[in-house]
C-alpha cells in the first residue's frame, strides 16, 4: 500500500501546485519548485541521494537498477544532496550552563526570540552502554570505575552482572561507585536548553545566554532542583504509605529521563516525553498507584549492558513516564509533569490548539502493542500564545482510541466509569494482551481468578486466549474495579497505569505508535514504526496489515486520522493508512520503520527512520529463514534516512532520499528554522553496536536486492564496523550531536 496521491494533496488542504518534480532520466531526477513559494525555495529544492537500495524515484530503469545498484558502499557519514552542507552545533560532553550537552539527543525544538536567533530545547534519550563506556573518559575527561564493578558484579552477585544497590549499606564501597556510574549516566539523559544565533557568516553557533541549562536525570537529589507536577496523582505521590513503595518525596520529582519524542506549543513551552524509564526504574504499579520497589529493577552493568540506572537511588517509578513541560525561557523552571496526559511510554505530543476550543494534545505509547492517547482540556482556550494555557493542562480528560476496521473509530474514556471491554488475543499478532490484576475486594477477601501469588513479580495477567477475557469481563465490571482509594485516588491511580487501564478498557493495540504530527488543517498524522509482536504484545491485525495483508508486518505505516466534525474534542473520528514503508516491488515506499514526521509550510512531508541498531545492514543471502518462513529484509534498507515526500505536483506522494546517516545511528528530530532555510538535525548513538571504528575496519555483505520490477540481484557491500563521526578522524571517538543542513 503506497501513499495515495489524493490524500497527500489534501494533506494540508492548501500549497497546490506550488512543487512539481521534473521527470529526468538518471540521477538528475530532482525537485523543481515555483520561485514564488518562498516557504520551501531552500532544503526542498535538491538531487537525491542514492541509498542501497532502487528506488522509484531513483531515476534508473530496472536494467539499469541491477548494473548501478550491484556495488554499494556504505559511509560512517552524514551524506546529504550534492550542494548541501552540515555543521555541529552541539555534541556530547560540550558546556552547557553549569552541565554539560547529554548523550542521545533526540527531539528538538526551536522557539525563536527574534531573528535568526533563539532557544533550541533539546532532549536526551537514554545511553548506549558500548559507545558511551568506550569515550566516557576520552569526552568528559575523568574516569569512571566501570571496570571494577563489573568485576565484582560478575564475581560476587548472585545474578551475574546484576544487584540490587538500593539495599548496600552505605558504607558499602560497591554503592559508592555504582551511584557515582549511575549519577554520570542520569547526568547525560534528560533534557537541555541552548541559546543559538545565525552570525555575520551565515553560521549557527551557540550565543551562551543565561537561560542555557540542563534538566537531567538526577536534577533534585543533590541542587535542589526538583521537577512539578499537576494532576490527579499527586494524591499518589503524596502518599507516605501504600501498597508499594514510596520515595517519601511527596509531589517532589527527582529528573527526566528516556525523553525521546516532545512537541512545542504556540506559546512558547517544550513539551518532552519521557519514553523508556522501564529499563531505568520499575514500571508496573499497585492497584492503588504506588511502585514496586527499587529492587525490581536491579542495577545491572555489563560490556554492553547499563541498566536500572534509578536502582541505586531508590527512584519511585510511577514518576516517570510522563510528558514534561519546560519554558526555555525562563532560567528557573527545570520542568513540570502534567499527569492528566497519562504515564505510559510516551513518543511524542502532538499538539492542537484553536482559539475558543479546548486543548488536544495527542501522543503514542511506543511499545509493542502501545496506544495512541489524546488528553482533552476541561477548560477552553482564549489566546493560543497565552503562556497561562499551561494551566488547562491540569484539568481535563484522557481517552485512548479505538480503531475499527472500516476505518472509523472512537475515543474511550480513561476513567472509573469505563466498562471493562479488553480486545481478544486472537485479535493482535502474538496473541497477548496484558491486563491489571485488579485489587481485593472491599470486605477485604482476596480475589482469587487473577490473584498474584506473592513475592509479587508481576501485577497483571497475561491474557493469551479468548476465554481468559470472558473470564476477565465476569470478576470486573469497570475499570474503576481495578484501582483502589477514594475517586480522585482512583483517577490518579489509573492514569499512572495508564497503558495497562487501555488495555483493559479495550483499546486497540498498535504498532508501536512513534510520532503525532498536527497537520494545519487539524488531521493528525500517527508514524507506526513497526509491526512485529513481542512480549509486551502486539498489533491489532485487522488494522495493521502489510501491502499484501501480511501479519505480522515489521516495516511500518503513515497513518491520517481526522475528528469527526473537525472538532478537537470529538469522541469519533476516521482513519486510513497514507503509506507503508518496505520495498518498492513489494508495494512499499522503499523505506523501512518510519519515525519523525515534519510537516512544513507548504505540505510536504519529512520523515526519518527507525530501524533497530541490530537490523541495520544485516547480509541478506536467502529470502527465507531456517523455518522456510519470509525473512526478516530490515538490513537492505542500510543505514537508517532521511526522507522528503511532496504533497503536490505530478509526483506528490512519492518518497525522495534526502540523507544517509552515520554507522548506527539514528537520526532523529528534524525542526526547521521560521524561514525554512535551516533544517535542525540530531544524529542519535552513532557506534552503538561496535563503538569506535578502529583502523577503518569494515566488512563485506551479500544481500538478495530486488529491482522496483522485482528483479533479484546479488548486491556486494562494504560496512564499515564501528564509527568515527563527527570528528571523522580515524579511531576518534563517535559522539552523538546536534547539526544543522543547508545549502552550500
Amino acid at each position: 500500500m503506497s501513499i495515495k496521491r489524493r490524500d497527500f494533496l489534501l494533506l494540508i488542504g492548501g500549497s497546490a501546485g506550488a512543487l512539481a518534480l521534473n521527470s529526468l532520466s538518471g540521477c538528475d531526477r530532482k525537485p523543481t519548485i515555483d520561485p514564488n513559494t518562498p516557504s520551501t525555495r531552500a532544503l526542498s529544492v535538491f538531487k537525491p541521494v542514492k541509498g542501497p537500495i532502487p528506488l522509484e524515484t531513483g531515476g534508473f530503469t530496472s536494467e539499469q537498477q541491477q548494473e548501478v545498484y550491484r556495488n554499494y558502499e556504505v559511509v560512517d557519514d552524514l551524506v546529504l544532496p550534492d550542494g548541501f552542507e552540515y555543521q555541529v552545533i552541539a555534541a556530547w560532553g560540550d558546556k552547557v550552563g553549569d552541565s554539560r550537552f547529554g548523550y542521545n539527543n533526540d527531539y528538538l525544538s526551536f522557539v525563536a526570540t527574534g531573528e535568526n536567533e533563539g532557544y533550541l530545547s533539546v532532549n536526551f534519550e537514554y545511553i548506549s552502554a558500548i559507545p558511551w563506556m568506550q569515550s566516557y573518559a576520552k569526552v568528559i575527561g575523568k574516569s569512571l570505575p566501570l571496570d571494577e564493578v563489573i568485576t565484582k558484579l560478575s564475581t560476587d552477585s548472585q545474578e551475574k552482572g546484576q544487584v540490587n544497590a538500593y539495599a548496600l549499606s552505605k558504607d558499602d564501597p560497591l554503592k559508592a561507585k555504582i551511584q557515582e556510574i549511575s549519577s554520570e549516566a542520569l547526568l547525560d539523559q534528560g533534557l537541555g536548553i541552548i541559546s543559538i544565533r545565525k552570525n555575520a557568516d551565515g553560521k549557527w553557533e551557540r550565543s551562551n545566554s543565561n537561560a542555557d541549562r540542563r534538566v537531567s536525570g538526577i536534577s533534585g537529589f543533590k541542587d535542589g532542583r526538583y521537577l512539578k507536577a499537576t494532576g490527579p496523582a499527586l494524591l499518589i505521590f503524596r502518599k507516605q504509605q501504600g501498597l508499594g513503595y514510596t520515595d517519601k518525596l511527596g509531589d517532589r520529582i527527582i529528573g527526566t529521563f528516556g525523553n525521546c519524542a516532545g512537541g512545542t506549543t504556540p506559546w512558547g513551552t517544550v513539551l518532552s516525553a519521557e519514553e523508556n524509564f522501564q529499563a531505568q526504574v520499575p514500571e508496573p504499579v499497585y492497584a492503588d498507584g504506588t511502585s514496586f520497589a527499587p529492587e525490581k529493577v536491579p542495577f545491572k552493568l555489563g560490556k554492553g549492558d547499563l541498566y536500572g540506572q534509578g536502582n541505586v537511588f531508590g527512584l519511585a517509578g510511577n514518576k516517570y513516564g510522563w510528558i514534561v513541560e519546560v519554558d526555555p525561557a525562563n532560567p528557573d523552571d527545570y520542568g513540570t509533569k502534567h499527569t492528566w496526559l497519562g504515564r505510559y511510554r510516551h513518543e511524542a505530543v502532538g499538539v492542537r490548539v484553536e482559539s475558543g476550543k479546548p486543548l488536544a494534545f495527542y501522543s503514542g505509547c511506543d511499545r509493542r502493542g502501545g496506544h495512541v492517547y489524546k488528553f482533552v482540556s476541561r477548560d477552553r482556550v482564549s489566546n493560543p500564545k497565552d503562556k497561562a494555557n499551561s494551566q488547562l493542562l491540569s484539568q481535563g480528560m484522557l481517552y485512548v482510541a479505538k480503531f475499527n476496521s472500516n476505518g472509523t473509530g472512537s475515543w474511550i474514556p480513561l476513567n472509573a466509569d469505563t466498562p471493562v471491554n479488553p480486545d481478544l488475543p486472537s485479535n493482535v499478532a502474538g496473541n497477548l494482551i496484558n491486563l491489571p490484576s485488579g485489587a481485593s475486594t472491599t470486605s477485604g477477601e482476596k480475589r482469587t481468578l487473577f490473584e498474584v501469588p506473592e513475592p509479587i513479580k508481576s501485577n497483571y495477567f497475561a491474557a493469551t486466549k479468548d476465554e481468559e477475557v470472558a473470564r476477565y469481563k465476569q470478576q470486573f465490571q469497570k475499570i474503576g474495579d481495578l484501582y483502589t482509594g477514594n475517586a480522585e485516588e482512583k483517577q490518579g491511580a489509573i492514569l499512572i497505569d495508564a497503558h495497562y487501564a487501555a488495555n483493559a478498557a479495550g483499546a486497540t493495540c498498535t504498532a508501536r505508535p512513534e510520532d503525532t504530527e498536527i497537520a494545519a488543517n487539524g488531521d493528525l498524522y500517527i508514524s507506526f514504526t513497526s509491526g512485529s509482536p513481542s512480549k509486551d504484545g502486539g498489533p491489532d491485525r485487522r488494522i495493521f496489515k502489510g501491502p499484501k495483508g501480511e501479519v505480522p508486518y515489521e516495516y511500518g505505516w503513515v497513518m491520517r486520522l481526522s475528528e469527526d466534525r473537525n472538532n478537537p474534542a470529538s469522541k469519533t473520528f476516521k482513519w486510513e493508512m497514507l503509506a507503508t514503508g518496505g520495498e518498492v516491488n513489494s508495494g512499499g515506499m522503499g523505506f523501512a520503520n518510519p519515525d519523525n514526521l515534519l510537516i512544513d509550510k507548504a505540505g510536504n512531508v519529512w520523515m526519518v527512520t527507525d530501524t533497530s541498531t541490530s537490523k541495520l545492514n544485516n547480509a541478506l543471502k536467502s529470502r527465507t529463514d531456517d523455518q522456510g518462513k519470509t525473512a526478516n529484509i530490515s538490513g537492505l534498507f542500510g543505514n537508517n534516512t532521511i526522507w522528503y515526500i511532496p504533497t503536490s505536483g505530478e509526483d506528490a506522494g512519492k518518497a525522495f532520499l534526502f540523507g544517509i546517516g552515520p554507522m548506527e545511528c539514528e537520526t532523529t528530530g528534524p525542526c526547521l528554522t521560521p524561514d525554512e532555510q535551516t533544517m535542525f538535525l540530531s544524529i542519535q548513538h552513532p557506534g552503538e553496536a561496535n563503538g569506535t571504528r578502529l583502523n577503518q575496519a569494515s566488512e563485506t555483505r551479500e544481500y538478495l536486492v530486488y529491482s522496483t520490477t522485482g528483479e533479484e540481484f546479488t548486491q556486494t557491500r562494504k560496512v564499515p564496523i564501528g564509527s568515527n563521526w563527527p570528528e571523522k578522524n580515524p579511531d576518534a571517538a563517535p559522539k552523538p550531536a546536534v547539526i544543522y543542513v543547508t545549502k552550500a
